[in-house]
């Protein structure tokens, strides 16, 4: 192993492998900061440039500098605009942007900067440490243990509901949980609820449905609500994290550091998933006041899913390096990018091509740092764009949530629905009903819909829940996330009333 470190950083450490980790970082960043054009879109478009090099290393190097760049950009439009850069940044604007609204956009970037930073950082280090063990736990996650870690972020859905609206986050969980059968199922590829339009028979595309939850909505509610501001520029430069702040942080970044790791060896759950996770079990530990500023504005609240998401990020690289089996949509395309470089990822990767795999996993450290020193310098500057007037500020949401929502599915349909949906979503905003259960609803269903049916068809019925103990277990504990919240209500209203006491 240790001679495969020093071959490794030998060969990220060399002048083109330099410029690759450098160029994809600056590259991932900024297309992560553009609502639709994610990590999946810019590496598909450069896989041509990355095979024309013909040093799969250096091709390698490039295409993961470009993953982890969007994942590390995608907060920057989060934060600023609520229209989330990448599907893994959704997340990171439920308490990004109420900061960026209360003057505090410097700081909210400062802090998304440092936990990306450091969830990256120790994502590689786990990576180095234990990437070939955990490619044998990789392999234990069949399809009904997907299914039971899908119904465990479900059950996490009532930390994304604000005080005493559980029962409107369940509710837009299921509208959610119903949006994602629209198009063809999982057991039977025939369309469901398309209503005969071709366009719907691949379902809703996610970039439109979350550019219609989040971004649309800011737009809309900059013209209905004039009075509202969308941040303050005066406050622009308070960029200092203060010591008691970073001591607040410091312990979720390293539980989400492990926690948006672990995920992300899992294939097929990946960033996004890891970062709604990190947000739900931050909110479910925190103390009674601390729960309440969450969606509100909470340091913890934007550091957990920041951190966990770029965890994760590196995560998904050990099933592609140590089993040839991609972690998400990204991965695959990358997988498809290693095939046609003529390198065969799995269990030998490791042994007969040592340069390609532990250059990789030094260039992370190596492409984490170059991010961490060229968005702080910059971030007074990309946080002015809270300062653009109005009336420039609207037809420029406007503008990138439209081009999104084309891009992602090159559809003019997808901009009908996007309008449709924007205002649906304005007028569940002006009903105070909570946006995010939705869209998690809508990400996590087509994944657990996929499963369980695969989980039936295998097992001929639901036996795989008491068969599989792994499955039983995670399935308890999404039990216990939903009755032991209820339980503590419940508990701390008797004992407002004296009851539990039992006087």
């Amino acid at each position: 192993m240790l001679e495969g470190l020093l071959i490794g950083l030998q060969t990220a450490l060399s002048f083109q492998n330099l410029l690759m980790v450098i160029g994809g970082c600056l590259i991932g960043t900024f297309i992560g900061m553009l609502p639709g054009l994610g990590p999946m879109s810019i590496i598909a478009i450069m896989i041509p440039v990355a095979i024309s090099m013909g040093d799969p290393s250096a091709a390698l190097i490039l295409l993961a500098g470009v993953y982890y760049g969007a994942i590390f950009g995608g907060s920057t439009s989060s934060i600023l605009l609520n229209a989330p850069g990448v599907a893994g940044t959704v997340a990171s604007s439920f308490d990004g942007y109420p900061m960026a609204k209360q003057g505090k956009a410097g700081k909210a970037l400062t802090i998304a900067a440092i936990a990306s930073f450091a969830g990256g950082s120790i994502g590689a280090l786990l990576l180095m440490i234990f990437a070939p063990a955990l490619s044998t736990v990789a392999l234990l996650f069949h399809s009904a243990e997907y299914f039971a870690l899908m119904v465990v972020g479900l059950s996490a859905i009532a930390a994304f509901a604000g005080t005493g609206q559980v029962a409107k986050a369940l509710m837009m969980t299921t509208l959610g949980l119903i949006m994602a059968t629209v198009g063809e199922g999982a057991l039977f590829n025939l369309p469901r609820f398309t209503m005969g339009i071709m366009d719907l028979q691949s379902g809703f595309g996610f970039i439109t449905l979350a550019m219609a939850m989040f971004a649309l909505p800011e737009a809309l509610f900059l013209v209905l609500n004039p009075k509202t501001q969308a941040g303050k520029g005066e406050d622009i430069k308070e960029l200092r994290v203060t010591r008691q702040e970073a001591k607040s942080i410091a312990p979720v970044i390293g539980r989400q550091s492990l926690q948006g790791f672990f995920i992300g060896v899992l294939p097929g759950a990946g960033a996004t998933i890891a970062s709604f996770l990190g947000y739900a079990v931050e909110r479910n530990i925190a103390s009674k006041e601390e729960q309440a500023e969450f969606g509100k504005g909470s340091i913890k609240g934007l550091a957990a899913p920041e951190t966990a998401n770029n965890a994760a990020c590196t995560g998904s690289f050990v099933p592609l390096l140590t089993l040839g089996i991609p972690g998400s949509g990204t991965t695959a395309i990358l997988l498809g990018a290693l095939i046609a470089l003529n390198v065969t990822p799995g269990p030998r990767l490791m042994i007969d091509e040592p340069q390609i795999f532990w250059a990789v996993i030094m260039s992370m450290f190596i492409g984490n740092l170059v991010l961490l020193v060229l968005n702080l310098p910059l971030i007074p500057y990309i946080a002015k764009v809270l300062t653009i007037p109005r009336n420039y500020l609207i037809p420029f949401i406007l503008f990138f949530t439209l081009m999104g929502a084309y891009i992602g599915q090159n559809n003019a349909t997808e901009l009908l629905l996007l309008v449709a949906f924007g205002i649906c979503a304005t007028a569940l905003r002006f009903a105070d009903y909570p946006l995010a259960p939705l869209l998690i609803g809508f990400i996590l269903g087509g994944m657990l819909e996929d499963n369980f049916s695969r989980s039936m068809q295998l097992y001929d019925g639901i036996a795989f829940i008491w068969e599989r103990p792994m499955t039983l277990g995670l399935l308890v504990i999404a039990a216990l996330l939903v009755i032991l919240p209820s339980y503590r209500n419940r508990r701390a209203r008797l004992r407002a009333q004296g009851v539990a006491d039992g006087d």
